[in-house]
Formats: structure tokens, C-alpha cells, sequence
């Protein structure tokens, strides 16, 4: 008797303070067809009104949810060999979890898993959340919508590791003023519906990416800051893999608030249909303090692409458009692109406005192979500016001023520009200069070679 009264004691003590919160003990079915998302949302309650713990999506088994939402002290742990699949039907993910911040995009308002003024939580584990995301299931007709993957609010202390983030509806994640923020060892494949972000960090602070890989079908990683009240600062990626069908990296654009310390080091871009770096300041705040170290390139069109011009690009940004801050302080150093197997609109593109310069930009260690190509008239080519007229109601994008009238680099609107011992090699001929400066003040130029020969001050084009 004694051992039956000890043995009901001690489940009672494991099930008090148990840290593991199988789904499947809450009621999941976990089939891979019923939809268990109040069975899952049952054993994230339970977990963090225990204080903490696992929320566990057990190997082998396929759970099929709607909006989810995580709470304080909560690890998401997906197992390896287990999916967290998102339910096909729209009607299933709710509407009070925040929106999407660009303009003209409401159909992505919704997402899975949701998250907001919650602190010290994880996303976990060798499995997969897949968002079910394709076309025939999520799209702009009627009622329907295309809900992202993760959206966060206002959050603290985040953690996501070693995950596989698969066919979201829209983008990957979205985190809008969170701090203290760690992704490591994930993987990203978003090439089933359109919009397919990365990770987009808003206003966000304290932010390390390492060790992961992207392969979308939009922007690999975004930084914005879409309300003047949370900059984006202090943020590290490193050890990263991206390839995509737009920009490898975004920064900026959706731009209310401020740009500050961020670094992007040994990482390699591949296969990317518009830009490695892009780097765009529209909406009145100030961006400064940049580096990009250690990068190779291939099929890469645009490997870097610098614009500061005006444009809307948040649902809130007001009609009228603040001032223009700034843009300084950028080194570029020790990159490697190939593009030889590209077209001939392959070059570096830095451009500010007139009277609103891009100040202090360092371009040091470049080899570049680029197809060539270029001709006398691309050569003699005027570059339109990018203003609010020229763009309408878009982006800063390269088609609206198409091929450069450089092979190399062509920077307009500089104060302050230093290329150092920078190499280019053309495979077929091109009668474009290897450098154009456009309005540059204070541009310096020292060992630049084009096709292995150097070239002398007088033979790079200063407009």
C-alpha cells in the first residue's frame, strides 16, 4: 500500500512540475488532416502558466494548426521528422494579430503563429513548420488572403534554431520592435507563393543571424524601421547562405525611423535575380554605420545597390513626406563577384539625390568578372534621378534607370567615396569605362585594374 501511495505521489510531483508539453496530451490527433490548433494552444497555455517549458510536436507526426499563439517562457520544440503544417482554409488564422506595415498589402495581415509583449520564448528543433502556402490554398481572390508564417509584436529575449521554415503564403516572419533577438542554424525555402521574405526584423534591436540559409522567391533578410520611434540597430549576420529571386539583402525602404551598426560578414549570394546588398533610405530617417566584409558573389546582377531618394512605402507613412536625414558611413571590403554568365547590367550602383549626398563610402579589396558587352551608346547613357515623379507609386528599383554607363561602378550623388585596389575583368569587350563618378565630391581612386591593366586617374569618367 505504502508503494502504491509513493508511486501516486511521484506522478502527481512530475506532472506539477513537468517542463515537457506533448501536443498529442492535449488532444492533438496529429494525423496530418485534423485540425489541432486548440489542442496545441492548450499545451502552450499550460506551459507557460507552469513557467516555462517545451511545447513538444512529436517526431514522426504531422500537426495541422491555424493562428497559434506563443507566450512567455514557451519552447516551440518540432522534433526531427515532425511537421507543424498550417491549415489550407484562410478562415482558420485570426485577424488580432497585427498587420503587415507596407502599403497596398492587407491580404498579408494574418499569420500562423503570432506572438506580441511576449518575452523568452523559442522556436526549436530539427523539424519543419510549413505554412501550406501554395497558390491553390492562399491567394488575393475574393475573400482570401496569403498569411505569413511568424509574426512577432513587441517581443524580448527570442530564440529560433536549427528549424526549417517552409512554403509560408507571404513572408517567412515578420518581427515588428522586438529586442534581443538569435535565428542560428535554420532553413528557409519560400518559393511557392509570391512575397516569399526571409526575415524581415522592423525596428528591431540586438539582432544575430548566423549559420543559416535562405532560398525565397523576395528578399532573403530585411531591415527596416517603418515607425520613427524604434530604430533598427546593432544588428550581426555572418555564415550565411542566401539565393533568391529579388535582393539578397534589404535595408531600408520601409524607413520612418533610424539605420544604425549593422555588419554582414561571411556570407555568399548566389543565383539572385535583382541584388546582393540593397541599401535604400525613402522615408526621412537616418541610416549610418555599415559594414560588409568577406562576401562572394555569383549571378549576382547588382551586388551592391545604394539609392536615398523619396518614396512611401509604410501603410502609415503620411501623404506628406518628412525631410531627408541622412546616409554615411559604409565600408564594403574583400568581395568577390562573378557574373560572367550574366548580361551586361552587372555593376556596383550607388546613388544619392542631388543636394541630398550619400556621405563616406569605402569600397577596398573587389575582384569583379563580369560578362561585358557594353557599348558606345550605353557609354554616352543619361541616368534618370529617382524621384517621387520618375517612380510613381514604387520602389527604387533598377528598371527604372536600366544599364549603367559604367562596368564596374557608377556613383552619383557622393560626398566622400574611396575605391581601393579594385580589379574587373571583362570576358567580351566593352566600351564603357570601368568607373563612372557623377557629381562625387572628395572621390578618391587608387589601384584599379580593368582587365589586369591599372588604370590612371584621367581614364575613369568624372561627370
Amino acid at each position: 500500500m505504502k508503494k502504491i501511495i509513493l508511486f501516486v505521489f511521484i506522478s502527481l510531483q512530475f506532472q506539477v512540475f513537468a517542463t515537457d508539453f506533448n501536443v498529442v496530451n492535449y488532444g492533438a490527433k496529429a494525423d496530418g488532416v485534423t485540425k489541432d490548433t486548440k489542442a496545441v494552444q492548450a499545451a502552450i497555455n499550460a506551459c507557460t502558466k507552469n513557467g516555462g517549458g517545451k511545447v513538444i510536436i512529436p517526431a514522426g507526426k504531422t500537426v495541422v494548426v491555424g493562428t497559434i499563439y506563443l507566450k512567455d517562457f514557451v519552447t516551440l520544440h518540432i522534433e526531427n521528422g515532425a511537421t507543424l503544417l498550417g491549415s489550407p482554409d484562410y478562415a482558420d488564422y485570426t485577424t488580432d494579430t497585427h498587420y503587415n506595415t507596407y502599403k497596398n498589402e492587407p491580404h498579408m495581415d494574418r499569420c500562423l503563429i503570432f506572438a506580441k509583449n511576449a518575452k523568452s520564448f523559442a522556436i526549436e528543433g530539427y523539424g519543419t513548420i510549413n505554412g501550406n502556402g501554395s497558390p491553390k490554398n492562399f491567394n488575393t481572390k475574393g475573400a482570401n488572403g496569403r498569411p505569413m508564417l511568424l509574426r512577432f509584436f513587441k517581443c524580448n529575449d527570442i530564440r529560433i534554431n536549427n528549424i526549417t521554415l517552409l512554403n509560408p503564403a507571404a513572408w517567412t516572419s515578420a518581427w515588428l520592435y522586438c529586442n534581443e533577438i538569435a535565428v542560428d542554424g535554420i532553413k528557409i525555402v519560400s518559393r511557392v507563393n509570391n512575397n516569399g521574405d526571409g526575415l524581415d526584423f522592423d525596428g528591431c534591436t540586438n539582432v544575430r543571424v548566423s549559420n543559416s540559409s535562405f532560398d525565397n522567391s523576395d528578399d532573403s533578410i530585411c531591415l527596416q524601421a517603418s515607425n520613427a520611434d524604434y530604430p533598427c540597430k546593432n544588428i550581426t549576420v555572418t555564415n550565411c547562405v542566401f539565393t533568391t529571386k529579388w535582393g539578397g539583402m534589404r535595408i531600408g525602404l520601409a524607413s520612418r525611423g533610424d539605420f544604425e551598426s549593422v555588419t554582414v560578414s561571411n556570407c555568399t549570394f548566389h543565383n539572385i535575380k535583382d541584388s546582393g546588398l540593397k541599401i535604400q533610405m525613402n522615408e526621412g530617417g537616418e541610416m549610418k554605420n555599415m559594414s560588409f566584409s568577406n562576401l562572394v558573389m555569383k549571378n549576382v546582377p547588382r551586388p551592391i545597390f545604394m539609392t536615398f531618394c523619396q518614396q512611401r512605402a509604410g501603410v502609415d507613412m503620411p501623404k506628406e513626406m518628412f525631410p531627408m536625414k541622412a546616409m554615411h558611413g559604409f565600408i564594403f571590403s574583400d568581395i568577390i563577384v562573378d557574373n560572367r554568365e550574366l548580361d551586361k547590367n552587372s555593376a556596383f550602383f550607388l546613388t544619392g539625390m542631388p543636394n541630398h549626398y550619400i556621405n563616406d563610402i569605402q569600397l577596398n579589396n573587389i575582384l569583379m568578372t563580369v560578362s561585358g558587352g557594353g557599348t558606345k551608346e550605353d557609354a554616352s547613357k543619361e541616368i534618370k534621378e529617382y524621384t517621387l515623379e520618375t517612380l510613381g507609386n514604387w520602389w527604387p528599383e533598377f528598371s527604372k534607370v536600366g544599364t549603367l554607363p559604367a562596368n564596374g561602378i557608377y556613383a552619383r550623388h557622393i560626398n566622400g567615396l574611396t575605391v581601393n585596389n579594385v580589379h574587373v575583368h571583362t570576358i567580351a569587350k566593352d566600351a564603357r569605362p570601368t568607373i563612372v563618378f557623377d557629381d562625387v565630391k572628395n572621390g578618391n581612386v587608387f589601384n584599379v585594374f580593368s582587365n589586369r591593366k591599372k588604370i590612371s586617374k584621367k581614364q575613369f569618367v568624372k561627370k
